[in-house]
């Protein structure tokens, strides 16, 4: 199977930013141009997170302008009701929305406890709703990443250890009964490789249990790893023996740094790609190979990616697979990639936006995380802010 670019007639653009912008305001789009220019700035985003953990740290008045700046552009609330204007503008625009409670940080069992009740009120709210198609956690949300990275060493547990990882498999046991229930599929996601193993053990046994009838639970592929795209051919292979649907959602990856550092740190093979390129064509591979296998798997490319959007509508065209099929989506996030998600939208493919949710203390680390990718990832805040910039000019109303 040969990774090449589709022939095939181009089935979707993403330059049209009057599609893209349709839903923000004149005053909307001049704020979105502010903080993108301003996220475009490496030394501004460095010296901005800094001050602003520094003012959190001292108890300084400084939420309102988290809360009317990058909280505003990349999440839809600090409750799940807070999330209905933004749930009812994307879906305007046929667009679901993904709830995502994205506190982090917590690692107690209260907090487990706490964040579980919150997925579930996700479902919930998922359940039998046009516009909300996915729920979504992570699974050191309901459990301790040291615990977790333990057992994928393999150390034995201690009895306190073994009675917490159980109160962990029930927890996500339950999230996955309760999507199942409620007919919500549900995105289980990726994390770091040190506990990704256990995490994929409990999305297996997930999927074999809830995935008979439809793909309910989804596990994430991080193409960036070196084995990813064999780890997903060897997962169908196993479903298809166990008589299951895979369920599949694809990402390129989101902890780059952070794995290259340890990989150093501990003198161990690094788990990622040596280029962008070689983790591009993994990612178009995995496109290749769902599709080939669409009979059997569910996925959705969760990527901001112009080309791998492009590539799997050319690749859904040439199979003749419908633009609304509904084992096929397409998922960006919040605030980012409006040219890729309402282009797709318009043209009739099934799309989704990422939604994070919660206290603003408690995403700030996520709020960082995006203002930090939008400054290392070659091009993405450029790409933004020149998106956002021909749209005003396209407006006839400046960039000022």
């Amino acid at each position: 199977m040969a990774y090449s670019s589709p022939k095939d007639e181009i089935p979707v653009f993403f330059e049209d930013t009057s599609v893209a912008f349709a839903s923000k305001t004149d005053a909307k789009l001049r704020k979105t141009y502010w903080l993108f220019s301003l996220m475009n700035q490496a030394r501004v985003v460095n010296l901005g997170t800094f001050f602003i953990k520094l003012a959190l740290k001292l108890n300084l008045p400084i939420k309102n302008v988290i809360r009317l700046t990058i909280f505003e552009q990349f999440c839809g609330g600090e409750t799940i009701n807070d999330c209905n204007a933004t749930i009812s503008l994307l879906g305007q625009s046929d667009i679901g929305t993904i709830l995502d409670y994205s506190v982090e940080g917590e690692d107690d069992e209260a907090s487990f406890d706490a964040t579980a009740a919150e997925i579930r009120k996700t479902i919930d709210k998922a359940a039998g709703s046009k516009t909300i198609p996915f729920s979504v956690f992570k699974v050191t949300g309901v459990a301790s990443a040291d615990l977790l990275e333990k057992i994928q060493r393999n150390e034995e547990l201690n009895p306190v250890e073994q009675a917490s990882f159980e109160r962990v498999q029930a927890r996500v046991e339950q999230l996955c009964q309760h999507a199942y229930d409620k007919d919500v599929r549900i995105f289980i996601d990726a994390e770091e490789s040190w506990i990704q193993g256990v995490i994929d053990d409990l999305t297996y046994q997930m999927m074999q249990k809830f995935n008979r009838e439809r793909a309910i639970v989804y596990n994430t592929y991080q193409l960036y790893r070196h084995e990813t795209l064999d780890a997903l051919k060897t997962a169908y292979l196993i479903a298809r023996q166990r008589g299951y649907l895979l369920g599949c959602k694809l990402v390129r990856g989101a902890y780059m740094e952070k794995e290259r550092l340890r990989a150093r740190e501990n003198e161990y093979f690094n788990p990622i790609h040596a280029s962008k390129e070689a983790t591009d064509s993994d990612y178009n591979f995995a496109i290749d190979f769902c599709i080939e296998h669409i009979e059997h798997i569910s996925f959705c490319l969760g990527t901001h990616n112009e080309f791998s959007s492009q590539y799997c509508a050319c690749k859904m065209k040439k199979h003749g697979i419908s633009r609304d099929d509904d084992r096929i989506w397409f998922a960006q996030l919040l605030g980012m990639s409006d040219n890729i998600s309402f282009n797709l939208a318009k043209a009739g493919y099934n799309v989704a936006k990422y939604v994070p949710y919660g206290p603003i203390d408690a995403v700030l680390p996520y709020l960082i995380r995006r203002a930090e990718e939008n400054t290392s990832i070659a091009g993405q805040s450029s790409r933004e802010f020149l998106l956002v910039k021909s749209e005003l000019k396209r407006r006839g109303i400046g960039s000022l």
